[in-house]
C-alpha cells in the first residue's frame, strides 16, 4: 500500500531564519527517506514579505548540505489552513497565532497545528529559540533543534 502525500507549512515569526530553515531540512529528509511530502513556510507577519532567507540562517543550512535556493519569505493566508495537512510551528507564541487565527477567522480545522519539537522524542514542549538577534553560533543551535524536530517529524508521518 503506497504512503500519500503529505503537506507541511512550517511557521515562525518573519520566514526569514526558521521557517525556511525548517522547509530545506524538511525536503532533503523526505527525499533520503523516499517520501512525498510538499512542504513550505511562513510568516506570522509580512514584516520580511519578499525577502530572501537571512544569509546567516543559509550559510548554517548550507554547511549541512541544505539548499535555501529560491526561497521567499511570505505571510501566513486563510487558505493555508486548508491546503496543509500540517501547520507546524517553530515556537509556542507562533502556535498561539496560529490557534487564535484559525478560530477568531472561524476556518476550518483541516490542518493539524502542532509545534515542531513535539515531534522529537524527550523534546516535546520545547521552542527553536529564535536566532535573529544572535550570531552564527545561535543559528547553528536552532539548527541542530530543527533538524531534531524534522527527523521526528519525518519518522511519525
Amino acid at each position: 500500500m503506497a504512503r500519500r502525500s503529505v503537506s507541511i507549512l512550517f511557521v515562525c515569526t518573519g520566514n526569514i531564519c526558521r521557517s525556511p530553515t525548517a522547509e530545506a531540512v524538511m525536503r532533503v529528509l523526505a527525499e533520503k527517506a523516499g517520501r512525498d511530502v510538499r512542504c513550505e513556510s511562513a510568516g506570522t507577519g509580512s514584516w520580511h514579505e519578499g525577502e530572501r532567507p537571512d544569509p546567516r540562517a543559509v550559510s548554517a543550512a548550507q554547511r549541512r548540505g541544505y539548499d535555501m535556493t529560491g526561497m521567499i519569505a511570505r505571510a501566513v493566508m486563510d487558505a493555508d489552513f486548508t491546503a496543509y495537512d500540517h501547520l507546524i510551528a517553530l515556537d509556542h507564541s507562533h502556535k498561539r497565532w496560529l490557534l487564535s487565527a484559525r478560530d477568531y477567522r472561524r476556518l476550518p480545522e483541516r490542518a493539524r497545528i502542532s509545534l515542531l519539537m513535539d515531534w522529537s522524542v524527550g523534546q516535546a514542549g520545547r521552542d527553536v529559540p529564535d536566532p535573529y538577534y544572535g550570531g552564527s553560533a545561535e543559528f547553528e543551535r536552532a539548527l541542530d533543534l530543527i533538524e531534531k524536530g524534522c527527523q521526528g517529524l519525518i519518522s511519525r508521518l
